[in-house]
């Protein structure tokens, strides 16, 4: 049975965590929306066009922030805590610091696991929701690159002409197995080109020996010939680097792709091995505040923690972005450059309860 302390600690931990998490969501959606303003500030839309965009990412924004969240959140637990003399009155009852921030991580990986299963996938529904809606007032809605079964497959439209294109793998800045069908505006088919590998290095992609041929032509065979398009190696890469829109079922069925096409697996990696640690990110975020707010007197101010927190929040997060970066680049093995960062944390968080537990 749940004691009465325990059934308190862990319902002021959780209405704590919904308040700091409501200002973080009205500060995201008061940051977004001038960003959504400005975009379309020169494209005739709803006035309610830009807050349904702003209420759509605004979740992804919030999960990306809930490890500050949970740190923050801990530290005002703590002020109250200590400012109502309640930490003195759990002593009295034996109840250790030690107990005390057991509970309290119980708590944070309950709600994590909760965050990472529903609240994630909302979010990323959501996200992809926001990116089609977007993606109709962009000058990107006129080419497309997508991942199937079947390879790479690319729309681009460029001087008045529409390409279709697919090539089977991918190495590098160089696509195999190609064939690009290409059409006037009416859909009226106008080339085809098959080729063995094509250098996307620039947008002037390279075809090294190619198959061409027209309607009512014959087959001729073409080296290093120049085919003008929007895309070239690096813009592929920026296209694919949005996961957030993309729930487990889809990034599964996304690496599956990756995979067949021979493309990169290492940011899909990544991003599968953040979603796998979230939950302990999140709950080491928790004892990490807890061990920090049980080491420091009691008579400093409050802003003196709201600071503390502000500038650790930061720099553990420069830390993971370090680290990541370190992983897309494969500096780091991928499964280090997440769980590396945590393991430091925790260690810091070990020494800080060994002096907890002494007092």
């Amino acid at each position: 049975m749940i004691k009465v302390y325990q059934s308190y600690l862990v319902r002021s931990h959780w209405r704590t965590l919904f308040y700091v998490s409501l200002i973080f969501f009205s500060l995201a959606i008061i940051l977004n929306i001038f960003e959504e303003v400005s975009f379309f500030k020169e494209i005739e839309v709803s006035t309610l066009y830009p807050i349904v965009l702003t209420l759509l990412t605004a979740p992804t924004i919030v999960y990306e922030t809930f490890p500050f969240i949970f740190f923050i959140s801990t530290q005002f637990l703590f002020v109250r805590l200590m400012d109502k003399e309640e930490l003195d009155i759990f002593k009295k009852i034996s109840l250790s610091n030690i107990k005390l921030i057991f509970i309290l991580s119980i708590s944070s990986f309950i709600i994590s696991l909760i965050l990472i299963t529903i609240f994630y996938n909302l979010s990323s529904n959501l996200r992809f929701i926001y990116l089609e809606m977007k993606n109709k007032y962009s000058g990107d809605n006129k080419y497309l690159a997508i991942v199937t079964e079947n390879g790479l497959w690319i729309k681009d439209e460029i001087d008045d002409y529409i390409n279709i294109i697919n090539a089977e793998k991918i190495d590098g800045k160089i696509l195999k197995q190609v064939t690009i069908n290409q059409f006037s505006k009416d859909y009226t088919n106008v080339k085809n080109i098959v080729a063995d590998e094509i250098n996307i290095e620039k947008k002037e992609w390279l075809i090294v020996k190619g198959s061409f041929s027209r309607i009512n032509q014959g087959l001729k065979t073409r080296e290093n010939v120049i085919f003008k398009s929007n895309f070239d190696a690096e813009q592929i890469n920026k296209l694919f680097s949005d996961l957030s829109s993309l729930n487990m079922v889809e990034l599964n069925k996304l690496k599956k792709g990756y995979a067949n096409l021979g493309y990169s697996l290492t940011n899909i990696n990544i991003h599968i091995q953040k979603l796998i640690s979230y939950p302990i990110y999140l709950t080491v975020m928790t004892i990490f505040a807890s061990v920090i707010m049980l080491n420091i007197k009691r008579n400093k101010s409050k802003l003196f923690h709201i600071v503390l927190g502000v500038l650790l929040s930061v720099t553990i997060y420069y830390i993971n972005y370090f680290s990541t970066l370190l992983g897309q680049n494969e500096k780091l093995p991928e499964v280090m450059s997440i769980w590396l960062p945590l393991i430091i944390i925790s260690l810091f968080c070990a020494i800080g309860l060994v002096r907890i537990n002494e007092k």
